[in-house]
């Protein structure tokens, strides 16, 4: 089975090669992995030790971010050696100063993962969420080098657990530990004999608290959000939300809107604006004088005068939740909802579509009255009509969100104190 494997990462590979010239994700994915080794061999010094941290992409990076920090405060003489798969984490966090070594991983190919670990030469390893490469896992092993992985959860519907997913199930074994975040996790790896699991959380939990404590001042958000309105802040939006809240905010003056698409496009932000029949601000236009503003603004040229803000830029929208008096989360109409938790932190009550059940978290906001999912236009406006109309309904939900996640902190020190008594020894 390793060997079909290893045929489908082969045929994956290539059609990433064919879709590369004319998909520019495909294209900075083939480019990125194509640097990796000329990467490694100028910057990994061979006189010291790296823990290689492994994330998917930028969430898995936020999951992993406060673990990373955390070792590199406690133990200084250990480097850190970071890689993504996804362009979207890459070119978001190639500068990121917490690392000393950032670069693609390449694919799952027994040829690529020899050579990447001849270069790298890492002394742990440690995989954020769902990373579970066969022949990186396989070829760690073999190395003697340790692994771990982080927050992860499983679930039965996971191939590990199916009647042919056996082969697959084995490497599990393979990792020194497994870090979940539940004991259904726990209890699910036990039933088929994975007893190498520690119960600690996840630690996004850390990494949401501490970007509240460190928060962005933006001026403009908050000149825009001043007043006696209330705001809806809807962040990671795509077309299927966007659908759905902006004709409600169109027929509710009583609210602001601060939106934050997930796709910042020219397209997409038009596609936004003709949806919108009040007036409507782009954050770079309220960055540039007045008489440089664009028409788009329906006629009015300043954050006062427009009642909604669309943000055009990336990197804000964990700082503008504290702006907000009630979070949408987008994703929910689509693969799954974005981050939750980012907004609940700062106690407003948070609401998402329908396709959140792999976001344990969610589940965790439904429980404790501080997360709301609505399935179309009406239960949106119902659940809105609720927060608008019930102040009391408004706070008690909020203060059950930001409860939420203060309660859930403190997995990384959990991992934290593991890895340093294992990679000290």
């Amino acid at each position: 089975m390793r060997y079909l494997y290893t045929i489908v990462l082969h045929l994956y590979a290539f059609s990433i090669e064919v879709a590369s010239f004319f998909n520019r994700k495909a294209r900075m994915t083939r480019l990125g992995q194509w640097h990796t080794n000329g990467i490694l061999r100028k910057k990994i010094s061979r006189d010291a030790k790296y823990v290689w941290f492994h994330c998917a992409s930028l969430g898995e990076f936020e999951q992993g971010r406060p673990l990373m920090e955390a070792l590199r405060k406690r133990c200084p003489e250990l480097k850190i050696l970071l890689t993504f798969f996804s362009p979207s984490g890459y070119e978001v966090r190639k500068n990121y100063t917490g690392a000393d070594v950032i670069c693609y991983l390449p694919f799952d190919t027994p040829f690529k993962v020899r050579k990447f670990l001849h270069l790298a030469k890492p002394c742990a390893a440690v995989f954020i969420k769902y990373e579970f490469w066969l022949n990186y896992l396989t070829e760690l092993k073999h190395r003697g080098i340790k692994t771990y992985i982080v927050s992860a959860i499983f679930r039965p519907d996971q191939l590990f657990f199916k009647w042919y997913g056996a082969w697959y199930r084995k490497i599990l074994s393979y990792y020194e530990r497994l870090f979940v975040q539940d004991e259904d996790s726990r209890r699910l790896l036990a039933d088929y004999g994975v007893n190498n699991v520690e119960v600690c959380g996840d630690t996004r939990f850390d990494r949401v608290l501490e970007i509240q404590s460190n928060a962005r001042l933006l001026p403009e958000i908050e000149e825009f959000a001043s007043g006696n309105r209330l705001v809806l802040v809807a962040g990671s939006t795509w077309p299927e939300d966007e659908e759905i809240l902006i004709p409600y905010f169109n027929a509710h003056p009583e609210i602001k809107l601060i939106i934050a698409p997930h796709e910042i496009n020219r397209e997409h932000l038009l596609y936004i604006q003709s949806l919108l029949n009040r007036p409507s601000i782009r954050l770079s236009e309220s960055r540039v004088n007045n008489s440089e503003a664009s028409s788009n603004v329906h006629a009015h040229d300043s954050l006062k005068s427009a009642d909604c803000l669309i943000i055009d830029s990336f990197g804000l929208l964990s700082s503008i939740y504290r702006y907000g008096h009630i979070a949408y989360i987008g994703g929910g109409f689509g693969r799954g909802i974005h981050n939750t938790l980012e907004a609940a932190v700062y106690a407003i009550p948070v609401v998402f579509g329908p396709k959140y059940q792999k976001f344990k978290e969610a589940q965790g906001l439904i429980d404790c009255g501080g997360g709301f999912t609505i399935d179309g236009r009406q239960a949106f406006d119902t659940c809105l009509n609720n927060f608008i109309f019930n102040t009391i309904m408004r706070t008690e939900s909020g203060d059950a969100a930001g409860a939420y996640v203060h309660n859930k902190v403190g997995a990384t020190e959990k991992i934290l104190e593991y890895l340093k008594n294992s990679l000290t020894e």
